[in-house]
């Protein structure tokens, strides 16, 4: 990431209070807070969120970070391909088909998918994977309307 820089081309985002409110949402649910959920499987669905949201800044950001806490490379290359892969347990492909049901928005039996979680998770797990997901499809947005877009440092 070292030769990867960001740029706003849109607008400044600290032209509202929004982005001071999405930061303390980073804090209680950001990569560098205290969860009960798994750190990697927390680590993954940021990564599958920002995916599904095509945000540039926040697929390179989370894929290193995903790298550097230790997480595979195949796995997460594979990421975009989750259902159709053996690299994930059983218990991840049941949080990333939560993830990207709530992402992309179609609540068709929604039930259906809290559910498969239910087998693998607390409630409280449950509620701070919806956060984290919730959480990260602020930022994607708020970065895409930002216009944050990665540049070679030259």
């Amino acid at each position: 990431m070292k030769d990867i820089k960001f740029k706003n081309v849109r607008f400044d985002p600290d032209l509202t209070p929004f982005h001071k409110l999405a930061a303390k949402m980073a804090d209680a649910f950001g990569y560098k807070s205290e969860l009960a959920t798994d750190k990697q499987l927390a680590q993954i669905l940021r990564l599958r969120v920002a995916q599904k949201n095509e945000c540039a800044y926040c697929i390179i950001l989370h894929a290193h970070i995903a790298r550097e806490i230790g997480i595979p490379y195949a796995k997460t290359d594979n990421i975009s391909s989750w259902w159709n892969s053996l690299l994930f347990t059983e218990k991840e492909k049941a949080a990333l088909a939560y993830c990207d049901v709530l992402t992309i928005g179609k609540h068709q039996n929604f039930q259906k998918y809290h559910d498969a979680m239910v087998e693998y998770f607390s409630e409280r797990e449950i509620a701070e994977i919806a956060a984290i997901i919730i959480n990260m499809n602020v930022w994607t947005r708020l970065k895409l309307a930002q216009g944050q877009i990665p540049h070679f440092e030259q």
